[in-house]
């Protein structure tokens, strides 16, 4: 599969086939790609926290808003939960501040994820100091993102910056998900 597509399939997912399980190894797998990814100054301040167990999922999902832009939906449904997250987490006793290392990780398990015919998304609007009581995560490790997992149960359509310039994305009556995205002439400012 070309990168573009692989760049293409990996859109973030929200509904999920959350009886069709994600193995341990494959989260694993996932991580290691995040592991072999780039890091500012090789530091690797990053650890991980793997699940597909449903009851520590059921721990996990309370703690994550989804798609602020969709007023009218809370997230998920019971049967359309993820199956599997990693949570992204950075050790302060190596680093202070990630930089910018926990998105290159999560960009590389989202490609990963997307080579295996997986759904996911990234969530940054998580219940932080919750989240980690309430998977007893030790005080040196800070939250950075969760990337929530699963077969994925709905489509999601690229399409082109509507003519008002809305960026928002939508959902339609047969729930499709629809993502604006700017063209590239609009994001080259400069060419030489």
């Amino acid at each position: 599969m070309k990168m573009k597509d692989l760049v293409l399939r990996s859109r973030s997912c929200r509904r999920f086939e959350e009886h069709r399980e994600i193995s341990r190894e494959v989260l694993r797998e996932l991580v290691d790609l995040g592991r072999l990814s780039a890091s500012a100054m090789n530091i690797q301040p990053l650890k991980y926290i793997i699940s597909s167990d449903r009851e520590t999922n059921s721990l996990i999902f309370p703690h994550l808003a989804w798609a602020a832009l969709l007023e009218d939906w809370d997230g998920p449904e019971e049967g359309e939960r993820p199956a599997g997250y990693i949570i992204i987490l950075n050790d302060t006793e190596i680093s202070a501040s990630p930089e910018c290392d926990h998105g290159i990780a999560a960009q590389s398990i989202m490609l990963g994820a997307a080579e295996r015919g997986l759904g996911g998304c990234m969530i940054g609007a998580v219940q932080r100091r919750a989240l980690k009581t309430a998977l007893s995560i030790p005080k040196q490790y800070d939250v950075l993102l969760v990337i929530a997992l699963g077969y994925p149960a709905e489509e999601v359509c690229i399409e082109e910056v509507r003519a008002d310039g809305s960026i928002a994305y939508w959902r339609d009556s047969s729930k499709v998900h629809h993502v604006p995205k700017r063209s590239l002439e609009s994001v080259i400012i400069g060419e030489h």
